[in-house]
């Protein structure tokens, strides 16, 4: 007898660059059975065509994601794990997450907010890390990456300040001093989310 799938799952995990997202998106997803989906997946696929921050970059990344998003949402697979750099200061990067999250909140899923906020000097050491560089081709010019790192800072708010620590779907953690699969651990139990049979990857 078949049984009927859970609805899915979509989990943000939220932070400035160089934070860990990633890092801690492939330990959760190792763990759980979701799938990672890092913004550079379509960052840098778009980036071999267009400039980023034109609007066909900005179009084509836009649709890339959404369909993306549908068509797991519309699938069998237990759901997602989107990693993304959310200024809190900005009523479009809302939306997006808004626009986002209804594509698996419309088929009964669950939503998940998982905010990582770490020191400047670490997110710096962080930014020449292998497994970064390895995922992130547009990310290997370290120095580039240094400068756009330090000026998304100063021009953006990208933690929340605690704004949304009251909600329930919301888990705001310093990783500072915490490795990745640490971080898994707390959000895997403050959640609650179903475990793989065995860790893959």
């Amino acid at each position: 007898m078949n049984q009927t799938p859970l609805p899915p799952t979509l989990v943000f995990v939220i932070g400035p660059p160089a934070v860990g997202k990633m890092t801690v998106g492939h330990e959760i997803a190792r763990r759980t059975g979701l799938r990672l989906f890092h913004n550079h997946h379509t960052i840098d696929l778009v980036l071999q065509f267009f400039p980023f921050g034109t609007p066909p970059f900005g179009r084509l990344v836009h649709e890339f994601r959404r369909r993306i998003f549908e068509e797991v949402a519309a699938s069998p697979l237990a759901g997602l794990i989107f990693t993304y750099v959310w200024a809190f200061d900005h009523p479009s990067d809302h939306a997006a997450v808004a626009d986002l999250a209804a594509i698996f909140t419309a088929r009964g899923g669950r939503v998940l907010y998982v905010e990582l906020e770490a020191t400047l000097d670490e997110r710096l050491r962080r930014n020449e890390g292998e497994f970064r560089l390895a995922q992130k081709p547009s990310k290997r010019d370290v120095a580039t990456s240094r400068r756009i790192l330090l000026q998304n800072d100063a021009e953006y708010q990208l933690n929340s300040a605690g704004r949304f620590d009251a909600r329930e779907d919301w888990l705001r953690i310093d990783n500072t001093h915490l490795p990745a699969a640490d971080v898994a651990e707390q959000v895997i139990r403050h959640f609650a989310l179903p475990r793989a049979a065995a860790p893959s990857g």
